[in-house]
């Protein structure tokens, strides 16, 4: 009895070499299996398909740069906002900072563009003197709501091409997939092919590919669109805010004209 254990002892630690090498070259080829090349997927894809995710590859590359002329637009928006907010409620005159907005060297936008329009008008129709100061601040106060609005549209610009985007992603990479199965299936039938999971899951790995892509299109381009949009809404609050903080200066010196 121990002389039999003792033989399937030498048995198991002799063949237990042998089992491990086996698993490490099964597992060296599962893994070198398992790896995906998307690229190549992108070239066995149908036509469909292809047309599909190049479409995708192009909203991807809108997007990008919609992002990225955006996080330039807003970062300059607060930059200017503050610059100007420092420079007016240091105590600076309102005729010299009148001045610095209508010089013909400078674009102005934002809080001095608001400012500025409405400055004009008051002076505008002061110099007339044929109007009160209530028709004045009034005038003052069209001027800066033309502005405020025109400021917010330059602001906004591009946002729903983004949210459409970020949107019909996800759909137009669905609609791909679904070309991608329907065309896989399709040559199976033809080819006689018995339908196992060998033979549909290239072609189903390609049509998942455009879903794929579709998400990588959609998650940044909607991210983008709620940040942005509230940095629009935070902006928005800020030249109000200043419009009627103006509006009250502009009243205060109307009366003191009167």
């Amino acid at each position: 009895m121990i002389a039999l254990l003792l033989a399937l002892q030498d048995t198991v630690v002799e063949a237990l070499p042998e089992d491990v090498a086996a698993a490490a070259t099964q597992a060296r080829a599962a893994v070198a299996h398992s790896s995906i090349n998307y690229f190549d997927l992108m070239l066995k894809a149908s036509l469909p398909v292809k047309l599909i995710i190049l479409l995708l590859l192009a909203g991807s590359v809108i997007s990008w740069v919609i992002i990225f002329r955006k996080s330039r637009v807003f970062s300059r928006a607060n930059r200017e906002a503050d610059d100007f907010e420092g420079r007016f409620w240091s105590g600076a005159e309102l005729h010299k900072l009148y001045a610095g907005a209508t010089d013909r060297n400078r674009v102005v936008s934002g809080l001095e563009a608001i400012f500025e329009a409405g400055f004009r008008e008051f002076t505008r129709l002061r110099d007339k003197r044929k109007s009160d100061g209530r028709a004045q601040l009034e005038g003052a106060q069209r001027a800066m709501r033309a502005t405020y609005a025109r400021e917010v549209d330059q602001l906004e610009r591009n946002l729903e091409l983004l949210a459409n985007i970020g949107s019909t992603a996800p759909y137009v990479g669905l609609v791909g997939t679904v070309f991608g199965i329907m065309v896989t299936m399709h040559d199976m039938l033809n080819s006689g092919e018995q339908a196992g999971i060998a033979a549909v899951a290239p072609g189903i790995s390609e049509a998942l590919f455009a879903t794929a892509i579709g998400l990588f299109v959609a998650i940044p381009a909607v991210w983008a669109f709620n940040r942005f949009t509230t940095r629009v809404e935070r902006l928005s609050v800020r030249y109000e805010s200043f419009a009627e903080e103006f509006s009250s200066i502009l009243q205060r010196q109307s009366s003191g004209d009167e």
